[in-house]
């Protein structure tokens, strides 16, 4: 039984009484099995699995735990344990509620705030100061949605006094956005935790016990909801030391002060490391030790045999660095997706990657641009979502995007006069429209909102006799709307041929294949290939082109191969659009973020350009405490080998780097970490330590 594999500190945490348990489980202390070990405890004890709710913080991490449970338990008493993470979770909730409800990318949502944005003309308005850009409101409503209940126009202006001028219109354009998401049946990952909580506030689902795995990475939102499921018992497991997501809205606070919201909770902590060697763990102790301990705690080694101390490898340049690294690698026995390079910074990780693959290294890279939002791919799972979901005004308008001279504004009215023209049928009103009048689309005057008329005459389907196109589309109302041009009447007939060769097909792989090899789709393709393969110079690069264009069919193909396993296409796209961040691409040398390395290990780690400035990032950092942690939880990634590496110039930027401060801290660098003068250049010479 799970129990049974458990050490002391595990087992008095995983048969606590019911309550609330806070879980203190540091770096490679075994905090999943004590998870495991806990509901395993419980269903011993009689609990109704269906009382079990496990919130994580990937689906995967939920999938694990549960896999492991199934090793003791019947699976039909297992698969009752309501499982996953906080979105997913509460997206089986509002289904059940809502079966239409379509879940939609931040990308998705912000082009949808853009064209709402993009009606008001501020300009006229004569304000004294420049209003903020559309992307930039977006992402401070995000993240006011995640870390205050109160009300946007108050978080918002305590942060910007200056801006209540125009706060009107910033509140107009937040609650447009917020109708036309009910409207058009769109949720955020956000709107799925505020709509559930909403829900949970009328509607009580009871739970015998609650379990939190990453506790310390919960933001307030996660918090709040926590609280209103009211559940019998509580337990909370994290590490306030790899608490790294604050610019994402994580409240630290919530694991801080834990013990003050609940005066009788039992505080567990978990110290004994069974990943790293006990090298390792002195140098991150060393180090993390300098911030304030809130619950004090030491990691002490839980591992024995040979060790091997963590290297500091300085060099003279930047692209040095990477490609001894390159090197290093290439020489080792450890097998590739057994190492990772983590990094802070992602400029970090180009050099990296250009450097591996130039010495026949594979290597695959998470953190940075994710596949599912690569445009190639995005624009595929557009089109399924449009089928799946002909309301789905978000998909269309990325969709159209593409049509030269179309942004966002126009693609969103050229949807609307898709459903008007099929009386609310979208795909009527392209393929087979009923009525062939446009609708009156342009808002009503409101000069201190930004809102103003904009009347066009209608335009004449004439104007593109000279195209030569077919009667279905020569004839199709949409050519009477003022603002579509040339380009936009031909990226419509490509697509009116391939919405027409698709409209009756369910299975994904029959769809993907059509759409890749479709004349719409190769269009994207040439476009995209030129974007990537055009020089500074402004010239295009025909072999870069080339690449590019090969590199676009391969993810195209990849997405295809994923699709096979799915006969419906509904569920192909869920699984994708809410799990697609958690799957990587490729494989070898695993090239990470601080933040996409967490909760992994592996048995070599580079942690690279350790130099002020890119680690601790001093531009991006929200305080250095937290920069600690990210150290911390990057060399806590090692099971066996360290290497800590930076460079002391880079030759293209002119740039003098100084060791970072954690080098010092961990005393790897001797002397206490001094605030570096304005730089010079000078020589260096490579230094290994």
């Amino acid at each position: 039984m799970p129990l049974s594999t458990l050490n002391d500190e595990q087992l008095s945490a995983a048969t606590a009484p019911l309550g609330q348990n806070l879980i203190i489980a540091s770096a490679g202390t075994g905090k999943t099995s004590t998870i495991v070990g806990r509901i395993a405890h419980l269903l011993n004890e009689g609990m109704d699995p269906s009382k079990i709710l496990l919130l994580t913080f990937t689906n995967k991490a939920a999938g694990e735990m549960i896999a492991r449970l199934e090793r003791y338990f019947p699976k039909k008493v297992v698969s009752r344990i309501e499982s996953g993470t906080f979105h997913a979770v509460s997206y089986r909730w509002l289904k059940e509620l809502h079966p239409h409800l379509a879940l939609k990318q931040p990308s998705e949502l912000k082009t949808l705030f853009r064209s709402i944005y993009e009606k008001r003309n501020f300009e006229r308005m004569n304000l004294p100061l420049s209003p903020f850009s559309a992307t930039y409101l977006y992402e401070m409503y995000s993240l006011y949605q995640n870390a205050s209940l109160e009300g946007f126009d108050e978080w918002f202006l305590e942060k910007y006094p200056e801006h209540e001028v125009i706060m009107d219109a910033y509140m107009d354009i937040v609650q447009e956005f917020e109708q036309e998401k009910i409207d058009y049946g769109f949720a955020s990952f956000n709107d799925l935790l505020l709509r559930m909580k909403s829900h949970l506030e009328e509607n009580t689902i009871h739970f015998e016990e609650v379990l939190v795995d990453e506790y310390q990475d919960t933001n307030t939102l996660q918090g709040a909801l926590i609280d209103t499921l009211k559940p019998r018992s509580l337990f909370c497991v994290g590490d306030y030391d790899q608490s790294i997501y604050a610019f994402n809205g994580a409240n630290i606070e919530n694991i801080a002060t834990f013990s003050k919201r609940y005066p009788d909770a039992n505080v567990f902590t978990l110290k004994t490391n069974y990943r790293s060697t006990a090298p390792i763990l002195s140098l991150a102790n060393r180090v993390i030790e300098r911030n304030e301990r809130i619950y004090p705690k030491k990691l002490e080694v839980g591992r024995h045999g040979k060790t091997h101390p963590p290297r500091l490898l300085m060099y003279k340049d930047l692209f040095e660095q990477y490609q001894a690294i390159a090197q290093s690698i290439k020489h080792t026995h450890v097998p590739n997706d057994s190492i990772a390079v983590v990094f802070r910074n992602n400029s970090s990780a180009d050099g990296i990657e250009a450097s591996l693959r130039e010495v026949g290294i594979p290597c695959k890279r998470k953190g940075g641009t994710s596949f599912f939002d690569a445009k190639e791919i995005k624009f595929l799972l557009d089109l399924l979502s449009l089928l799946v979901n002909p309301k789905d005004m978000m998909a269309f308008i990325h969709i159209f995007e593409y049509a030269s001279g179309v942004g966002s504004a126009l693609s969103k009215e050229f949807f609307q006069c898709f459903l008007h023209f099929g009386n609310g049928d979208f795909m009527q009103g392209v393929l087979y429209p009923i009525n062939s009048e446009l609708p009156k689309l342009n808002p009503n005057k409101n000069v201190q909102l930004g809102l103003f008329d904009d009347d066009h005459d209608i335009g004449s389907a004439t104007r593109f006799k000279h195209l030569d196109l077919p009667h279905y589309v020569y004839g199709h109302p949409l050519l009477k709307h003022p603002k579509i041009i040339q380009d936009g009447v031909k990226f419509f007939n490509d697509f009116y041929r391939l919405m027409n060769e698709i409209k009756s097909e369910k299975n994904p792989a029959k769809i993907l294949r059509t759409a890749i090899s479709s004349k719409l789709y190769n269009g994207i393709i040439e476009m995209l290939s030129i974007q990537r393969g055009r020089l500074k110079t402004g010239e295009v690069d025909e072999e870069k082109k080339k690449v590019a264009r090969e590199r676009i069919y391969r993810k195209a193909n990849l997405l295809l191969d994923l699709s096979r396993q799915y006969r419906e296409l509904g569920r192909f796209v869920n699984a994708m659009v809410l799990g697609g961040g958690e799957l990587s691409e490729g494989e070898g040398v695993n090239l990470l973020t601080v933040h996409a390395s967490k909760g992994l290990e592996f048995p070599e780690v580079y942690v690279v350009d350790l130099v002020d400035g890119r680690f601790p990032n001093r531009k991006m950092m929200s305080s250095i405490e937290e920069e600690r942690r990210l150290f911390y939880v990057a060399v806590t990634r090692a099971k066996d080998k360290l290497y800590l590496s930076l460079a002391q110039y880079d030759k293209v930027k002119k740039i003098d780097y100084k060791p970072s401060q954690f080098l010092h801290e961990a005393g790897l660098i001797k002397g206490e970490f001094v605030e570096p003068e304005p730089k010079k250049k000078g020589v260096k010479k490579t230094v290994e330590a």
